[in-house]
């Protein structure tokens, strides 16, 4: 019986809280000129075989506001572990001190900073677009029950219940791009 239909809204409330927390941990690996753990989470590093996580070979710290510190436990990795670094992309020169690698976060210039705005607002729109994904998945779900004889009112009801929710989700998203951007564009 269709008039039993009832679509899961807090299934999809959270797999779109998925989508919002996916974005908040790419924003984390943009570099705004602070230093961040966080930048490093993205870096494998290849330890005894197997990629390996930066903070799974050594402690991170961030002593100072542009200074990133690892203390490598295992000496023989040090070296991976720079050169992982060097190799990341993150424009990042490493500086070795027996076990420890010392991260100096350089200033960033203006035009690094719309660079990094822009790369931010890719990344917000890849996740407009899993919300997106996210609604069509409802839709279909209400358009499959009125086949089994929803009402056209229960339809419209359930089509608004999801636009609604995608609405919220979709300004979620444009409030956090705009915060990361502000963030990114302070000097």
């Amino acid at each position: 019986m269709a008039d039993d239909f009832e679509l899961d809204t807090d299934d999809l409330s959270r797999r779109m809280d998925g989508a919002i927390a996916s974005l908040r941990t790419e924003f984390a690996s943009l570099r705004t000129g602070r230093a961040s753990g966080s930048m490093l989470e993205p870096i494998m590093v290849d330890a005894y075989g197997s990629p390996t996580p930066i903070n799974q070979v050594g402690t991170v710290n961030v002593p100072e506001p542009r200074m990133v510190t690892i203390n490598v436990w295992d000496k023989g990795l040090v070296n991976k572990v720079e050169k992982a670094i060097r190799e990341s992309g993150l424009g990042i020169n490493p500086q070795m001190n027996g076990t420890i690698i010392m991260l100096p976060i350089p200033e960033l210039n203006e035009e690094r900073r719309r660079e990094l705005t822009k790369v931010a607002a890719q990344y917000a729109e890849h996740c407009r677009v899993s919300i997106r994904n996210l609604r069509r998945d409802g839709m279909d779900q209400i358009k499959k029950a009125k086949a089994d004889s929803l009402s056209e009112d229960d339809q419209k009801f359930w089509e608004q219940t999801v636009q609604d929710l995608t609405n919220s989700y979709i300004s979620k998203v444009d409030e956090t791009l705009d915060t990361k951007q502000a963030e990114i564009m302070q000097v």
